[in-house]
């Protein structure tokens, strides 16, 4: 590398550092889960894994990933048309396309190929996206992929949404696309009133659940189930990397037609390798987990209500809602990037791990520290975690202000 480039980059890694902007990467030395310890020997409650479900060391869950190991195998050294397809890849697109309702599913090794295998796939030059302005970074980036017209919508701004699907009324195709719940708030999109607008307008409607499926709706099927729109939707993209017990992969599912189009033309399936066994022997005993019994839901929405209702009573700007995502926010405060990242590393101090988050990861003056609440929680450590926040909060003075 250029010593020119080399000494440029190094600049800019020092200006986010004095900024209070740099992202330090933790280093953990157990098992993901409520409880973990970091390198330095310290036993602390996590506060900050898209552990929804608590699966990411359910010995149910370990159990079928190590039974798919031993049947299938560690990989598949290929992509899915050459030879990486096994009964254990269709079963699972069976599984997930039941779960949540729709004809057919294909697997993609991340949610973000996912995303990045759809517009480019389905849309041309003679087509138009519609995308909320708040969007994930992997549709984003999908949706740069695309040649279609490019529009973007307010947030969740229903009147934004119906002017721009006007202005792109000569396209041959619409998609409209919205995260399902938006990752940095919490916040459930408006699926009733987009899905009045993409009917209204002869559109199709494309729904990032990743942070929704196994998280929100009376069985765990997401936003469509949460908002009564279940059938409503033309694709679903979710992920196997979160709620259904955190390791990887992801995939898009739909009408059959649609789906056998991807398999055909989508890039990120074709030329990737297939998602690996054991990810997916640990994915459908998930799904059948909750297929069966809703109680590890009920006790995440006991705990998130707990959680929600303690921290607002104490004083803290959190965002209204009803997820397990509880952005504690320090906008408000001068040099709020500084303040968030100072807050998150005394409350390791007080044994609760937990990030914060600034631009440009959230927009700048909303940095945040994003609580997410787990079934691996008891109550104990949800109660110790408002402590550690509230004694954290009077030091930093951040209570005084807040009341």
């Amino acid at each position: 590398m250029s010593t020119a480039l080399r000494d440029e980059l190094r600049g800019e890694i020092d200006e986010m550092r004095e900024a209070g902007l740099y992202k330090n990467e933790r280093v953990i030395t157990t098992r993901q889960g409520a409880v973990i310890r970091t390198n330095d020997g310290r036993e602390v409650l996590n506060f900050c894994a898209n552990n929804y479900l608590g699966l990411t060391s359910n010995p149910l869950i370990i159990d079928a990933a190590r039974s798919a190991l031993d049947e299938w195998g560690y990989g598949l050294s290929s992509v899915r048309f050459i030879c990486g397809t096994q009964e254990i890849h269709k079963q699972a697109e069976r599984t997930v396309a039941r779960f949540l309702g729709m004809d057919d599913a294909i697997l993609f090794s991340s949610c973000f190929d996912a995303n990045l295998g759809v517009f480019q796939t389905l849309l041309t030059d003679e087509d138009a996206i519609i995308a909320d302005q708040l969007n994930h970074a992997s549709i984003i980036d999908g949706v740069r992929l695309s040649k279609a017209s490019r529009h973007v919508y307010a947030h969740s701004d229903m009147d934004d949404l119906a002017a721009k699907l006007r202005d792109a009324s000569g396209a041959r195709r619409r998609l409209v696309v919205t995260d399902g719940v938006f990752s940095m708030d919490g916040e459930i999109a408006r699926l009733p009133e987009i899905c009045d607008l993409v009917s209204e307008h002869d559109a199709l409607l494309m729904v990032d659940d990743s942070h929704a499926t196994g998280v929100i709706g009376a069985t765990g099927r997401g936003t469509p189930e949460h908002t009564g729109c279940e059938g409503r939707i033309d694709l679903i993209t979710t992920t196997f990397g979160k709620a259904l017990g955190g390791a990887s992969g992801g995939c898009v599912v739909g009408d059959a037609v649609t789906v056998e189009y991807l398999r055909q033309r989508s890039r990120p399936y074709l030329f990737s390798n297939t998602v690996a066994p054991a990810v997916l022997g640990a994915t459908i005993a998930a799904l059948d987990q909750l297929s069966s019994s809703t109680g590890l839901l009920d006790r995440l929405r006991e705990n998130t209500d707990l959680f929600r209702r303690e921290m607002a009573a104490a004083g803290f700007d959190i965002v209204p809602g009803s997820h397990p995502i509880v952005p504690v926010m320090f906008g408000r405060f001068e040099d709020d990037a500084r303040l968030a990242e100072e807050f998150a590393s005394e409350l390791l101090d007080e044994g609760i791990y937990v990030i914060g988050f600034s631009y440009p990861v959230v927009p700048k003056g909303t940095a945040r520290i994003r609580v997410q609440v787990s079934a691996a929680h008891d109550r104990g450590m949800l109660e110790r975690a408002v402590a550690a926040f509230v004694a954290v909060g009077r030091r930093k003075g951040v209570l005084a202000h807040s009341a």
